[in-house]
């Protein structure tokens, strides 16, 4: 992906060139043009126009006699006019333009080839393009409203930006009857140039942003994004909601943009390596906005709650236990103040319950306490509309005690008609409030996941030793042969380029040789069918494990053989792996590589058996891992437990799969070649690991260069 010039003259223009106004209100020329002068514009507006005459107060020009070094150009003219406007107005110094018109790439051959043409003239002026089939831009703070939205929300410290129309049409007509302020608000439509890397990079250093949230449907440079979120979320959290990540979602992702959704495990991997936030639903995206942008971060997982009814603080404490936090225990002064503060037959232990009738003094005295005690890094204040609770008088209390602290402070007022005024009163001065006290949980556990990633040990990246030149000769002789899969003895001979611990075998073609391998193999040994045409072993009961005598040994050549050439007689058989056994007590884990075509190898890992295959129970990572993410890949996993050791079972070496998630992650970067990789079984046990099969499919196009 190519860097862009000019990103700020999108968002901070100095001057605007609105093409294709007009003086109808119902076309998107007059929307925009009334937009810009009605929201506050500061800058400089021309009208462009062929017939010339005067639009809502200005002199409309010809393309050609705009003003040269205009910043900003929002075309609203129909699809097959925009590469010629453009091109019209490219020479006069426009160093930024968004494209409304629609019916490009998302429509076909046609539309394409004009997305095509709009973008090489804007590459060619160093223009930064937003669009086509793009919406428009806002920042509240110059008072730039280029889009043709009626509703517009008012100044806030929230970025978002999205690649759908139809939700951003939706969200801010939301947003601006909630009066949720946006930093600068942006639909990228078909992001023919600028894109989310572009945005990202604009918003990092954007002194107006505290928070950004994202909606997107596919991403064309996985890459690049990976990087440009991770440097964003060092600094300011992101928020996103993926769009597409159902079989019916994604298709509806590519009719609509005419772009691949992508699978959901890799957009996961993804969003969690970059430090991302990411939500199942955009109710949930501005929950967490609210918070974080008006919060400070919880320096700990210890919270209270403040609560004037048992049930709703049970709920919080239920949803705290299946999240990061923990309901702290007060200290002894904290204790002390409260007995001082409450009623005898309050509850002064997590949840606090200060009792139904308490007052708004009640709740601030509560309230001051559990600020004041080092140990509590974060405040839940629930609230019930009792016959005693004074709504607007707590909210007001709750706001002058918060105002004081360095730690967060969230509220749910449960009801809606009694407690309208006091949640009104909490989010004017800057207290989120919630519905239900599980979400304000769910909340307060985002804030403190983020403190955890800002103040994480650096990513160590470590670079295993293999023999990368006996790797490539393999590479270059399945380019020379056009062999596209690696399976038992040519995959081991990949994986021994990359020092995987492969248990001692060998390969017999008669049943003679196979008992002269397990004498010096030692018994018992394993035998396991050797075929390039047999990818899962499984599949034609390929393997017998335990052999312990040379006539055991011959019996399990002659019936491996003889079974695998019954079930698939086309297969070329090379004969028998026989195999040391590995220790007693082993437990079986895979590994799997797939080549994502936007992100790139994204490496998996899961128990053996049916815990991947029919639970799902694995967890992914994209390469290359780092110390901490393959640390985190295999804690991640449901089964772990069983790894760990369960009811005297002792547990396994842990380290040794560490390493071989390393060597795989290490291989995948070394060979773009490679398309998947199955690495398993893997056997580990107490002291080691042995990979017992690998499979590797090729790339026949990255093979050969193309």
């Amino acid at each position: 992906m190519l860097p862009i010039k000019n990103a700020d003259a999108l968002f901070q223009p100095r001057s605007v060139v609105v093409a294709g106004a007009s003086a109808d209100p119902e076309k998107a020329g007059h929307k925009v043009l009334s937009n810009l002068l009605r929201s506050g514009y500061r800058g400089r507006v021309v009208p462009v126009n062929p017939a010339g005459g005067e639009i809502l107060g200005l002199q409309a020009v010809p393309a050609d006699h705009i003003p040269e070094g205009m910043d900003l150009a929002v075309l609203c003219v129909p699809r097959e006019a925009a590469p010629d406007v453009l091109a019209d107005l490219a020479p006069r110094g426009i160093r930024a333009a968004v494209i409304l018109a629609s019916g490009f790439k998302e429509q076909g051959r046609e539309g394409y080839y004009l997305e095509q043409q709009l973008a090489s003239i804007a590459r060619r002026h160093d223009i930064a393009l937003m669009g086509p089939n793009s919406l428009g831009l806002l920042t509240p703070a110059l008072g730039l409203a280029a889009l043709t939205v009626p509703n517009l929300p008012p100044r806030g410290n929230i970025a978002f930006f999205s690649q759908s129309g139809s939700l951003c049409f939706g969200l801010l007509d939301w947003a601006a009857g909630n009066n949720v302020g946006f930093s600068s608000f942006a639909h990228l439509g078909n992001r023919s140039i600028f894109n989310e890397v572009h945005l990202l990079e604009y918003l990092r250093t954007d002194p107006e942003t505290a928070v950004a949230l994202g909606h997107v449907e596919s991403l064309e440079h996985g890459q690049a994004f990976l990087r440009a979120a991770e440097d964003f979320t060092a600094e300011k959290p992101l928020i996103m909601l993926k769009g597409g990540v159902t079989p019916a979602g994604a298709r509806a992702v590519s009719s609509h943009t005419g772009a691949m959704a992508g699978s959901r495990e890799v957009y996961r991997a993804a969003f969690t390596q970059s430090g991302v936030i990411q939500v199942e639903d955009a109710r949930s995206m501005f929950l967490l906005a609210e918070a974080f942008s008006t919060q400070p971060l919880p320096k700990g997982p210890n919270v209270a709650v403040v609560t004037n009814s048992g049930g709703p603080g049970i709920l919080a404490a239920d949803a705290c236990d299946a999240t990061r936090l923990h309901l702290a225990t007060p200290g002894k002064a904290t204790l002390d103040a409260l007995r001082e503060a409450l009623p005898p037959y309050a509850s002064l232990y997590n949840p606090i319950d200060i009792i139904g009738d308490a007052g708004a003094e009640r709740y601030q005295k509560a309230l001051q306490a559990v600020l004041a005690d080092p140990s509590i890094h974060g405040v839940i204040v629930l609230l019930t509309p009792t016959a005693s609770a004074q709504v607007q008088e707590t909210a007001q209390a709750v706001l002058d005690v918060a105002k004081n602290s360095d730690k967060p402070v969230l509220t749910c007022f449960m009801g809606r008609n009694r407690v309208q005024p006091g949640r009104a009163l909490l989010r004017q001065g800057g207290i989120p409030c919630y519905d239900f006290p599980e979400q304000a949980v769910m909340v307060m556990d985002a804030l403190f996941a983020y403190w955890l990633r800002r103040n994480r040990e650096f990513p160590a990246h470590v670079c295993y030793l293999r023999d990368k030149a006996r790797a490539q000769r393999i590479m270059d002789r399945c380019r020379e042969t056009g062999m596209t899969e690696l399976v038992g003895v040519h995959a081991q001979e990949l994986g021994m380029a990359y020092e995987l611990p492969f248990p001692e075998q060998r390969l017999a073609r008669t049943s003679d040789h196979a008992v002269k391998h397990a004498r010096k193999v030692g018994y018992p040994v394993a035998m396991k069918i050797a075929s390039p045409h047999i990818t899962h072993k499984s599949d034609v009961g390929g393997s017998i494990l335990n052999i312990n005598s040379p006539a055991e040994v011959r019996q399990a050549f002659l019936t491996l053989t003889a079974r695998t050439a019954r079930r698939r007689p086309e297969a070329h058989i090379l004969g028998c792996l026989v195999q040391a056994m590995a220790p007693e007590g082993s437990r079986d884990v895979r590994i799997k590589i797939v080549r994502d075509p936007q992100f790139g190898p994204l490496i998996s890992f899961s128990k053996g058996g049916v815990y991947s295959e029919v639970l799902g129970d694995q967890s992914s990572r994209l390469a290359p891992l780092t110390l901490g993410n393959v640390q985190r890949i295999i804690r991640s996993i449901k089964a772990f437990p069983l790894l760990q050791g369960v009811r005297g079972r002792q547990g396994v070496d842990l380290l040794a799969i560490e390493d071989i998630l390393l060597t795989a992650s290490t291989m995948a970067m070394d060979f773009p070649q490679i398309e998947e990789a199955d690495i398993g079984p893997i056997l580990v046990y107490n002291k080691g690991a042995l990979v017992v099969d690998m499979r590797v499919t090729l790339s026949l196009a990255r093979l050969r260069g193309i």
